[in-house]
């Protein structure tokens, strides 16, 4: 233990003793510790999205818990909260996913975990079926319990996703 570290301890068990405070105690020791749930949290989604980098498409179904609570934040139709992942599935992912000439590849920036939070930073691109090409940056917030996705919270800029969903006309 460093001495510098050591003489925080040190005050921070004698602030504990003299004014009672055991809280000062417990937030030294977990500063101290590493956070193995954290760690495990974001290796597995930093490993779904470089599957789902290199073709996989199986993304949602490896991370997404089945009851999942998935909210858009926004002010368009598509913005709102989803229950369960085939609620997701099928009123935000497949309509805009069918009007695409081919599936969006992510490209994560950044990775952060804390606990049983997870949020990454990515961009995606790739083709609308009409030859236009689309382009994005979403921030999405994980709440993870056992290696699965119990809420998410999206970020994203809104209108050109509701673009392609305006000017491609879905699949019949």
């Amino acid at each position: 233990m460093t001495t510098q570290r050591y003489l925080f301890s040190l005050r921070s068990l004698a602030l504990a003793a003299l004014f009672g405070i055991g809280g000062l105690l417990s937030f030294d020791a977990l500063a101290n510790t590493p956070q193995p749930t954290a760690e495990r949290n974001r290796q597995f989604i930093a490993d779904a999205f470089t599957q789902w980098q290199q073709g996989g498409r199986t993304f949602f179904q490896d991370v997404l818990s089945p009851d999942v609570v998935w909210t858009i934040k926004g002010t368009s139709p598509v913005a709102g909260t989803y229950r369960g992942r085939q609620d997701f599935l099928d009123r935000a992912v497949k309509p805009f996913a069918d009007r695409l000439s081919a599936p969006i590849r992510p490209v994560v920036r950044d990775i952060w975990a804390s606990g049983n939070d997870v949020i990454v930073h990515w961009d995606g691109t790739t083709t609308a079926a009409d030859g236009v090409p689309y382009s994005n940056s979403y921030v999405w917030i994980f709440r993870m319990k056992d290696k699965r996705a119990t809420e998410v919270i999206a970020f994203l800029d809104l209108a050109p996703y509701d673009d392609v969903l305006r000017r491609v006309p879905a699949p019949k």
